[in-house]
């Protein structure tokens, strides 16, 4: 569904702060692809998207009011998105499994850029990550939060967030080695 003006779409914005089914609905079609997307890098499976997805909807339309339509929507709903996914992850996990260090291992050095590899492959290699490493992977990596919020986001330490995100890199590397060297025979 494509907007034809800036008007229209804060239309719709002010129908969802009514409840408007209509209003509510378009809504949906238009940020359902970008939502589920998010979704779909946190939570182990599309059932689980699916209703972190529909709760963040949910939220949206609950607080649309207090959306400040001189600012772009997308930020505010995409942090919506993220602070269900991670509630969705923090209600349902049994075991966090989060590794306390004294001092977090290093994680700089020299990053590697991966082509060749469709978002699909990606995507699964990343939800093969185990909860805790892939969600601060998820906040460091794509939300671009740093450690310091990631920590107290997850109620962890700085140095745990710093610890999932080295393991997380090191997993993701050896997974994506694995497919090339599936893919092309080395």
């Amino acid at each position: 569904m494509e907007l034809e003006s800036k008007s229209e779409f804060r239309k719709i914005l002010k129908g969802c702060g009514k409840w408007k089914k209509d209003s509510q609905k378009q809504l949906y079609q238009l940020y359902h692809g970008y939502a589920m997307s998010i979704c779909l890098r946190y939570v182990d499976n599309r059932d689980e998207a699916v209703e972190v997805l529909n709760d963040s909807f949910l939220k949206v339309f609950q607080n649309i009011k207090s959306f400040d339509q001189n600012k772009p929507f997308k930020p505010w709903f995409r942090r919506i998105v993220v602070n269900t996914a991670l509630n969705h992850i923090q209600k349902y996990s049994k075991h966090a499994n989060h590794q306390e260090l004294d001092n977090a291992l290093n994680i700089g050095g020299q990053e590697e850029i991966v082509t060749g590899i469709s978002y699909q492959e990606m995507l699964k290699v990343i939800r093969e990550l185990p909860q805790s490493y892939r969600t601060v992977f998820n906040l460091y990596v794509i939300e671009g939060y740093k450690h310091s919020d990631i920590a107290s986001l997850l109620d962890i330490s700085e140095g745990t967030s710093k610890s999932n995100l080295f393991k997380a890199k090191k997993y993701l590397k050896q997974a994506v080695s694995k497919i090339f060297n599936e893919d092309y025979g080395k």
